[in-house]
């Protein structure tokens, strides 16, 4: 599904803007998806366990909950990939809560956006969700995703 044209609104459930102009959506797999919502075209799961199988092209990263990927190099090239997706098409980031371990994440893309490191985890929680990225281990893990 490589380049779609319809972007996420930035007013919509979850959309995080990045300084680029790119717009990510951030959710929480354990709460329903507004039915009038779009669908993502590519959707990166952040799960302990595989994701159920959604109609649209996914990526997974182990995750478990609380803690950091499984495998770190894995995820930075899956994050590096969503960030360039999210240029042309709508790309999801969700996790269980939608607040940890995806907005670790999603301060991880702000970080690829050319936020400092030292600065994605306040932008996240400023214009996403202000208890995004939840553990000291979590935010340790974006101040370093800029060195990477």
């Amino acid at each position: 599904m490589r380049g779609v044209t319809e972007l996420w609104t930035e007013s919509g459930a979850g959309v995080l803007r990045l300084p680029s102009g790119r717009l990510v959506r951030g959710r929480g797999l354990r709460h329903p998806m507004d039915p009038g919502a779009p669908l993502p075209s590519y959707g990166v799961y952040l799960l302990g366990r595989q994701p159920p199988e959604v109609p649209w092209e996914a990526c997974w990263i182990r995750w478990p909950d609380f803690r950091l990927p499984s495998d770190r190099p894995a995820a930075r090239e899956v994050l590096a990939d969503a960030w360039e997706r999210a240029a042309g098409e709508r790309v999801e980031i969700a996790c269980g809560g939608g607040r940890g371990r995806t907005g670790t994440a999603l301060a991880c893309l702000a970080v690829l956006d050319g936020v400092p490191a030292e600065e994605a985890v306040a932008y996240v929680r400023r214009h996403y969700d202000r208890h995004a990225v939840e553990t000291p281990w979590q935010r340790r893990y974006v101040r370093r995703f800029g060195e990477g």
